[in-house]
């Protein structure tokens, strides 16, 4: 106890969020130490290497993580055995929070998870009614963003869509936001920063090259050797091949 008006001295803690935290649950925080011997440095200071923790100051073996890993993994199903439809709405809340996601990829995170496929059903067909699912607006907010961060083409939209599981109208209804015009800018823009690390190039090769890029992107061979020839001649390079480009 300290007298009235008499400063309490600061615990030792005060200034380290790892020994505060300690204190706060009701650990004692150990004494700081001087200064310590050259040679007392920690295995992760000696390597340089971090170590995983399985345990206070224990790497964990891989029977140690494989034990962990099967616990996470029984804890899982029994709660998905105890009440299911609880379980399943809050993975498909989960998953669709701050992202829009295809009704495919939930059905895959419910299976995953070990959701009966009859309950499944029911709960994507119940989120498809009330718009929480919704594959021809995911189809175009895909197509917008990955034209617009990628560049790429409606070739390799439309595979991509396919994988998600859009099907072939909604795709095609998501791609007619993409004219020639878009194309051809987004095409224009790779191509120029790829030509930076092309420069002395020969333009015939650079020519190949660019339009390959531009192919493996799903740009039309056609367009694809308007570009880069359009951007090779602004650039003051030759790179004409002809009318029929190799890629």
């Amino acid at each position: 106890m300290t007298s009235e008006g008499e400063s309490r001295p600061a615990p030792d803690w005060v200034g380290d969020v790892g020994l505060g935290v300690q204190a706060w649950v009701g650990e004692t925080p150990p004494t700081p130490a001087g200064p310590r011997p050259a040679d007392a440095r920690t295995a992760e200071e000696r390597t340089g290497r971090k170590t995983r923790k399985g345990g206070r100051g224990r790497a964990r073996t891989w029977e140690e993580r494989e034990a962990a890993r099967i616990a996470r993994e029984e804890a899982a199903a029994a709660e998905v055995e105890a009440d299911p439809e609880s379980v399943a709405r809050k993975i498909l809340l989960d998953t669709l929070t701050g992202q829009a996601r295809s009704r495919q990829e939930l059905a895959g995170k419910l299976a995953q998870r070990g959701v009966p496929d009859e309950l499944a059903a029911q709960l994507l067909d119940r989120f498809t009614e009330v718009g929480l699912i919704d594959d021809a607006a995911f189809a175009r907010q895909w197509v917008e963003s990955r034209h617009r961060s990628r560049g790429l083409a409606p070739r390799a939209l439309k595979q991509e869509l396919r994988r998600k599981g859009i099907d072939d109208d909604d795709a095609s209804e998501a791609l007619e936001q993409l004219d020639e015009a878009d194309q051809r800018v987004a095409a224009r823009a790779l191509v120029d920063k790829k030509l930076r690390s092309m420069r002395g190039l020969d333009p015939q090769v650079a020519t190949r090259r660019l339009a390959g890029m531009l192919a493996r992107k799903g740009y039309a061979a056609g367009l694809a050797f308007s570009v880069v020839r359009e951007a090779l001649a602004d650039a003051g390079e030759d790179g004409d091949l002809g009318d029929h480009p190799d890629f």
